[in-house]
C-alpha cells in the first residue's frame, strides 16, 4: 500500500498544485476583462457546481470501469481547462474555463475511493489524511509558484498548470495500477446498482442512516469551515492591523497547520482515540475554534482560533471518510465518495453566501458563531459510530 499512496499523493499534490496556482489569479483575469464582484463570483462559484454536478458520476463510473481510467481521464480534463484559461480573452472563455475544471476536478473522490480499496480497514482513515497532507500542500504552495509565473506573461501559469496535469497523468498512468480487482470492474455488483440521483436524495430522504449521517456531519463541517473563510479577511481587517500585505502570512499558517497535523499527528491520535472519538474531538475544536475567531481582538485568540480550526478539520474529514467506505457497499463505495462531495461542494457554495448575508445584517462576528453552532449540532449524528469505526485495540496492532 505504501507506494500506491506515494504515488496517489505524488498525483494528488500535483493536481491542487496547478488548482493553486491560478485560483488566486482569477479575479485579476476577470476584473481586466471587465467583470464585477458579482461576476467574480459567479466564476469562483461555477466551478464548486461542476465539481458537485460531475462528482457522483465519476464515482460510479469509477465503480464499473476502475478507478485508474477514471482519474487519468479527470487529469486530461482539468490540463484542457487550464490551457482555455490560459488563453481566454472573454468573461465567457474564463467561465467556461471553470466549468471544465471543476468536470476534472469532480474526481476527487475517486481518489479517495482508491486509498479505501487499497489501504488496510485499520489504516485507512491515516492514509486518507497522508492524502489530504497531499493535496494541502499543495494548496499552500501554489499560489506563491502562481504569481511568480506571472512574470513570464499571463499565459504561462495557465500553460505551466496544463503542462503539470498532462505531466502527472503519464506518471499515473505508467506507476499507478488499478485498485480495484477484475471482477470488481465489470459492471457486477455484490448489490444492486443505485444510480447517482438515488443516492443524493437517499441522503436528503434517510439522513438518519449510518452513510447519510456521515455525509451530513461531512458537509457541514467542510461549510463551516471553508464556507466562512471568505469573510475572515473582512473580520480582521476591521479587529487587527491586516492587510492584504500580510493576510498571506495567517493564510499559510492556517493551511501549514492542516498539514502538519495530517502528516505528524492524524495516525497517534487515531491509535489513542480511535476513528469515532476522534471525529467528536475534532467537531469540538472545529466549533470552539470559529467560535473564538468571532472573539478576536488580539493576535494571540487569532493564533488560538487558527490552530484549533485546522486541528478540527484535520481529525474530522479523513476519519468521517474512512468510516463511509466502510458502511456503502464496497462496489458503490466511489459513487458515494462522490455523492460526498456533492453535498460538500454545496456547502462551499451556500455557506459563504450566508456568511456574507450574516455579516452585512448581524455583525462581523456573527457567522463563525452561527457556524460553529452548526458545527457542534453535528455531534448528535456521531451516535453509534463505534459500530463502523475500527476499535483502538484494532488500529494499534
Amino acid at each position: 500500500m505504501k507506494g500506491k499512496l506515494t504515488v496517489l499523493m505524488i498525483t494528488a499534490f500535483v493536481d491542487m498544485l496547478g488548482l493553486a496556482m491560478i485560483i488566486p489569479l482569477l479575479p485579476f483575469y476577470a476584473t481586466k476583462m471587465g467583470a464585477s464582484a458579482t461576476i467574480v463570483g459567479i466564476l469562483i462559484a461555477a466551478f464548486s457546481i461542476a465539481q458537485l454536478a460531475s462528482a457522483p458520476l465519476w464515482g460510479r463510473f469509477s465503480d464499473r470501469y476502475g478507478r485508474r481510467p477514471a482519474l487519468l481521464s479527470g487529469l486530461l480534463v482539468s490540463a484542457v481547462a487550464y490551457v482555455i484559461f490560459a488563453y481566454a480573452s472573454t468573461l465567457s472563455l474564463l467561465l467556461l474555463s471553470r466549468v471544465v475544471q471543476g468536470l476534472g476536478g469532480g474526481t476527487i473522490g475517486v481518489v479517495q475511493a482508491y486509498v479505501a480499496d487499497a489501504s488496510d480497514p485499520n489504516d485507512r482513515a491515516k492514509s486518507l489524511g497522508w492524502l489530504s497532507a497531499a493535496t494541502s500542500f499543495g494548496a499552500v504552495v501554489g499560489p506563491a509558484i502562481g504569481s511568480g509565473l506571472i512574470h513570464w506573461g499571463h499565459h504561462a501559469p495557465g500553460i505551466a498548470s496544463a503542462i503539470f496535469c498532462i505531466l502527472i497523468s503519464v506518471f499515473a498512468g505508467i506507476y499507478l495500477r488499478e485498485s480495484k480487482e477484475d471482477s470488481q470492474a465489470t459492471g457486477e455488483y455484490e448489490v444492486a446498482p443505485q444510480t447517482s440521483s438515488r443516492a443524493v436524495w437517499s441522503v436528503i430522504a434517510h439522513p438518519k442512516e449510518p452513510a447519510q449521517r456521515l455525509i451530513w456531519i461531512y458537509a457541514i463541517a467542510i461549510g463551516g469551515f471553508y464556507g466562512t473563510a471568505p469573510t475572515l479577511p473582512l473580520l480582521l481587517a476591521n479587529r487587527l492591523p491586516i492587510t492584504e500585505a500580510n493576510v498571506g502570512f495567517f493564510v499559510m499558517y492556517l493551511g501549514g497547520m492542516g498539514v502538519f497535523v495530517r502528516a505528524g499527528l492524524l495516525g497517534r491520535m487515531i491509535e489513542w482515540l480511535g476513528e469515532a472519538r476522534l471525529t467528536r474531538l475534532g467537531l469540538v475544536l472545529l466549533a470552539v475554534g470559529l467560535s473564538v475567531v468571532a472573539a478576536v481582538h488580539s493576535y494571540l485568540t487569532l493564533l488560538l482560533a487558527l490552530t484549533l480550526m485546522p486541528l478540527g478539520t484535520a481529525f474530522v474529514f479523513p476519519c468521517v471518510t474512512a468510516m463511509l467506505s466502510r458502511v456503502v457497499p464496497k462496489r458503490q463505495r466511489g459513487m458515494y465518495m462522490g455523492v460526498q462531495h456533492t453535498f460538500g461542494g454545496v456547502s462551499r457554495v451556500v455557506f459563504p453566501l450566508a456568511a456574507g448575508v450574516a455579516m452585512d445584517h448581524l455583525g462581523l462576528g456573527f457567522p463563525f458563531v452561527i457556524a460553529g453552532v452548526l458545527v457542534l449540532s453535528t455531534l448528535l449524528l456521531t451516535t453509534s459510530m463505534e459500530e463502523y469505526a475500527p476499535t483502538r485495540a484494532a488500529s494499534v496492532t
